[in-house]
Order: structure tokens, then C-alpha cells, then sequence
């Protein structure tokens, strides 16, 4: 990692979240993650869980007093390699997902939904049981552009593996990397918690996020100290390993904001709510009444974290994607990459990244909004810190490795709970007193009533 890199990083997570200039000050030297890249993840790693422990405390904490773990935060980071769920590791990835050499090039698919999966093998008229070189064969028939449109209208998963575009990121590095805006009015609530261990105590937040990005900021807010509860579709399912590994903390439950008695229900969830994170495309919110203009203007005082993965507005705000899309797209792929075959970071760092950022920024709007009131809107998109990361300085380092087995497992915890005995990374974010724990392990997908927590 170089620390300037990491600093700069910070400063401008500070600037543009309007933290207090002392409060980089709690934290002691940034440690060295491993996370062996061409591009620097470690810098990327330390700074985003570093802006989410800042922003949960108090500036009146003794200089240097949060001390991250670069180990705990690289686990947290691969937290899927440790993740043992009833003593079984899960299937990360399925057979349809990841590097696929097309006609002219490369493409990256992702087929770990089933419902993706068999828009895939639609378009490349391939059966369930289709092997690696069936798949294979199907795709090098298609030229990658051509493919990545397919299936996109299909519904679908897929991308053409492309290089840099230098100009496209410094474009997007113009705006920021966390977009807040002030939606309306209402007056300030004058709270705030006098916990010191817990400083979001009393605060209720509703978690609409599927996948890494969405549930690793609530999974963060959760720890300290909100009552998180996630809400889901009856369908499509979650991916059940996914799911528990960013749930510690939280509760899950299912309601189908389609049918009257359920949209109702919400809306006295949403009633009783500090805050919402939403990780859905803006067209499906707006149709359920949930884009941030209409939640604002309806619930004054609601702050709103809101994740895309290409960016918001137009026909880019509806693309769907995932960490590993936006590695293929922006030119991370080809750098990480052989000339033989592309390759990609190691972890899925933008989720991660981009989780524990909207974390910073939803904690500080939420004191903000106790101060001086208003509603907020935090944005962040996976395709705008791809750009930051490409922006950071480079430095390839002959030798570097990751963390060892071993490493990895003392910074896993093992939880029980109603969805079995899981083993998981243990928190990233830290104290002034020092590491945290998680408050309760990972509830089964759907397990929980729509209520919030007595």
C-alpha cells in the first residue's frame, strides 16, 4: 500500500462527506493490507474501512486511538474463504460465471442466480447439463459485443472484457465518489446516543440490498449498534451463503411490495425508519414509490443510501452488474491479467470497498440529520470507485503475497443462531477501545416478521 495513496483517499471521503478536519486524527498509520495487486486494493481496503471507523465515533477520541488490522481487514475483504456455514464451505461461483474467450476477445458472464443462468444459456442454446467445453464452444461462436448485448436483453449477465479508458475515468473522477444531496426539509431530533460502544443505538434502518455493496454497509451499521432489518421478495431467492455471510447483526424478512397488504405493512416500517439503503434499479423503485425524491417527500427526515453498479441516470442507472462485471468492463481485468488471459482483483474490492464507504456516509448523515435536520441522499456507484482505484498511484511489487491460510482463520469468528453454526470473518471497522465483535449471528433468509425490534 502507499500510504499517500491512502490518505489522499481519505481526505477526499472527508471533504465530501464534511467531516470534521480532527477527525482523521483518531486514527493511528494506516496498516498494509494484503491484497496483492497490480493496482493498489490495500490503499483502497485501509481507506474505506478507515472512513467508516472515523465516522462512527466521537472526534473527541485520543489521537491515534483506532488502530485498524490489516489482516482482519484483507479477511473481511475474502471473507467467502473462510465462510463455513454448518461446517461446509459454500460454491462461490457457479460453472456460468467468469472469463470466456469469445470470436474477437473476452468476455466475463455471470451465472451464480439461477434465473441469469438460464437467460445465459438461452442465448447460447446450451442445456442444464452442458459441460465447460460446451459452454466454451457455444461462446466462441459469438463476437464479445455481441454476446454481452444478447444476454443483456435477454436479462442476463455479461460483458466484453475491456482496456482502460484514461479519459472515461478522469471524467468520472470530476464528481464524487460519494454523491450526497439534501432532499428536503425537517426539523433536527436533537438525539444522539450516549453509548459508547454502540453509537448508532436506537436507530432503525431498512436494508433493500442484494449481494456484497448493499448488505456490507447495513452489515457495518448493524454493528453498530442500528436495527437493521433486511427485506426481501418472496423471489428471486438470495443466495443462501451470501446472505448469512453479510448478515451478523441483522434481521431478514419477506415482503412483496406488489401486493397491497404488504406495500401497507411497509410503509409502517418505513414510518418508524431513520434510514433506507436501496440497491434496486431506480425504475423498480419508482414503481413501488420508493425512489428518494418520493420516499423524502413522504417520510421528511429519512436519510437514503442508494447503489448502482454502473452509475445512476438513463439506460446506465438500469444496467445491472456485479463487482466482477465492473472489474471486466473498466479495464481492471486486462491490467490484473496475463497476456495469455484476463484476471481480476483479489477480493471482490469494489463491493467491499464501496459498502464500507456508503457506511461512512449513511452514519454521518444520520447524525447530521439529528443536528440540523433535513432529508439525504448518499449515491455511490461500483463503476465510479473502479475509476478511483484506477486513479491511484500504481506500484507493482516483485514477491508480495496474500494472507496464509492460517492468518485468515484466527481473524474468522464462529456464531450460532437460528440458521445453524456459520463461520465468518470477524469486523473490519474499529474502535478507540479497540476491535469489535458481531452483536448476534445471521438470521436464515426470511426468517424474521416485518417489525422492527422491541
Amino acid at each position: 500500500m502507499t500510504r499517500e495513496a491512502a490518505d489522499r483517499l481519505l481526505a477526499r471521503v472527508r471533504a465530501e462527506l464534511d467531516l470534521d478536519p480532527a477527525a482523521l486524527a483518531m486514527l493511528a498509520p494506516l496498516p498494509e493490507v494484503p491484497l496483492p495487486a497490480r493496482l493498489d486494493v490495500s490503499a483502497l481496503a485501509a481507506a474505506s474501512v478507515a472512513a467508516a471507523s472515523v465516522a462512527a465515533w466521537s472526534t473527541d477520541a485520543a489521537p491515534g486511538s483506532i488502530r485498524l488490522d490489516g489482516a482482519r481487514i484483507a479477511t473481511a475483504f475474502q471473507s467467502e474463504r473462510v465462510a463455513r456455514f454448518d461446517g461446509e464451505a459454500p460454491h462461490v461461483w457457479s460453472p456460468l460465471s467468469g472469463f470466456r474467450r469469445a470470436r474477437d476477445g473476452w468476455v466475463r458472464t455471470h451465472g451464480n442466480y439461477p434465473h441469469h443462468a438460464r437467460a445465459l444459456r438461452r442465448v447460447l442454446v446450451v442445456d442444464d447439463d452442458a459441460d465447460d467445453s460446451a459452454i466454451g464452444a457455444a461462446v466462441a461462436r459469438w463476437s464479445a459485443a455481441e454476446l454481452a448485448d444478447a444476454v443483456t436483453r435477454e436479462g442476463g449477465m455479461c460483458v466484453a472484457v475491456a482496456g482502460e479508458d484514461p479519459r472515461a475515468d478522469d471524467e468520472l473522477r470530476r464528481h464524487p465518489l460519494i454523491d450526497v444531496a439534501r432532499l428536503g426539509e425537517s426539523e433536527g431530533s436533537g438525539t444522539g446516543t450516549v453509548d459508547a460502544d454502540r453509537p448508532l443505538a436506537g436507530a432503525r434502518v431498512l436494508d433493500l440490498t442484494r449481494v456484497i455493496a448493499g448488505p456490507v454497509a447495513t452489515r457495518t451499521l448493524a454493528l453498530l449498534g442500528a436495527d437493521v432489518l433486511r427485506i426481501d421478495p418472496p423471489a428471486p431467492a438470495e443466495l443462501g451463503w451470501q446472505h448469512l455471510d453479510s448478515g451478523p447483526g441483522k434481521r431478514s424478512a419477506l415482503l412483496d411490495l406488489r401486493s397491497a397488504g404488504d406495500a401497507a405493512r411497509f410503509d409502517e416500517l418505513l414510518a418508524g425508519a431513520d434510514a433506507i439503503v436501496l440497491g434496486y434499479r431506480p425504475a423498480s423503485l419508482e414503481r413501488l414509490g420508493l425512489d428518494p425524491a418520493t420516499l423524502a417527500a413522504r417520510h421528511p427526515g429519512l436519510v437514503v443510501g442508494q447503489l448502482a453498479a454502473w452509475g445512476f441516470g438513463g439506460t446506465t442507472g438500469e444496467r445491472g452488474g456485479f463487482d466482477s462485471l465492473v472489474q471486466a468492463s473498466s479495464g481492471i481485468a486486462l491490467i490484473e491479467g496475463t497476456p495469455d488471459a484476463p484476471g481480476a482483483l483479489p477480493a471482490q474490492a469494489l463491493d467491499h470497498a464501496t459498502g464500507y464507504l456508503l457506511a461512512a456516509a449513511m452514519i454521518t448523515l444520520m447524525r447530521r440529520r439529528s443536528v440540523d435536520g433535513g432529508s439525504w441522499l448518499a449515491r455511490m456507484s461500483l463503476r465510479r470507485t473502479a475509476a478511483e482505484l484506477l486513479g491511484l498511484p500504481r506500484r507493482v511489487r516483485a514477491g508480495a503475497v496474500g494472507l496464509d491460510d492460517a492468518t485468515r482463520e484466527s481473524h474468522a469468528v464462529t456464531l450460532s443462531g437460528s440458521a445453524g453454526e456459520q463461520r465468518i470473518a470477524a469486523p473490519a471497522v474499529a474502535s478507540p477501545r479497540g476491535a469489535l465483535e458481531w452483536p448476534s449471528a445471521p438470521h436464515a433468509w426470511g426468517s424474521d416478521p416485518p417489525s422492527w425490534a422491541a
